[in-house]
């Protein structure tokens, strides 16, 4: 693995932006830093393989450095997800399915809106857990989410999978509302909720990214 070779620096309305080049095996990339008016600092990887870090306008391009730096095995575990996702992205394509429609996804949003929130009610009621906004998105590399604010996003594609992998995907969400990390607690939590929840989360890894696919037959 390789490390920084150069900044380069461009400027616009929008951002200052800056690539530092990596590499993971034999593949090399570049990691592109977005500056704006956020206050904290994060990383994503997109469905393309594309590494972002998005910084507050202040932050140093050496604060940025250490940022990646330390988040560098993060960055190689993920960055080797995502190509795998995409791998397997292509290879579904290439079998006769294709993406949703806007016109589809925009019917398993419907459809989630009205089966999810009665489900987290239930969860959250056995945890006497509070929660604010419930919002349904059209997301390729989550599943779902709970913010500092408690506020809980789910993936329409759930639509797609068993039930019990919907269920287990709100436990995980909700039992997020008391432990905000993935400690043993966490997990803890989760097994009192599910005992088997390790059957479902195994399927999601398995078969996540056929759900977002659909046949061209259909």
């Amino acid at each position: 693995m390789t490390g920084c070779t150069a900044f380069a620096l461009i400027r616009n309305r929008a951002a200052i932006l800056m690539y530092k080049e990596k590499q993971v095996g034999d593949t090399k990339f570049k990691i592109q830093v977005i500056r704006s008016g956020r206050r904290t600092i994060c990383i994503e990887i997109t469905p393309e393989c594309d590494v972002i870090v998005r910084a507050p306008y202040l932050t140093t391009r050496k604060e940025i450095e250490r940022f990646i730096d330390s988040k560098s095995d993060w960055i190689n575990k993920h960055f080797i997800k995502a190509l795998k996702r995409k791998a397997e992205s292509d290879r579904i394509g290439s079998e006769g399915r294709r993406p949703y429609s806007d016109d589809e996804i925009r019917k398993l949003v419907i459809k989630a809106k009205a089966i999810i929130p009665p489900k987290v009610e239930h969860y959250a009621g056995i945890l006497n857990a509070e929660y604010g906004r419930i919002t349904i998105r059209n997301q390729k590399t989550r599943w779902g989410s709970c913010s500092a604010k408690k506020n809980l996003n789910f993936n329409c594609y759930l639509m797609n999978a068993p039930e019990k992998v919907l269920d287990y995907v709100i436990i995980h969400e909700v039992c997020h509302l008391i432990h905000m990390d993935h400690s043993k607690e966490f997990w803890t939590l989760v097994g009192d909720m599910m005992p088997d929840y390790k059957m479902y989360r195994r399927w999601l890894k398995d078969n996540g990214d056929s759900l977002m696919y659909v046949s061209d037959s259909n």
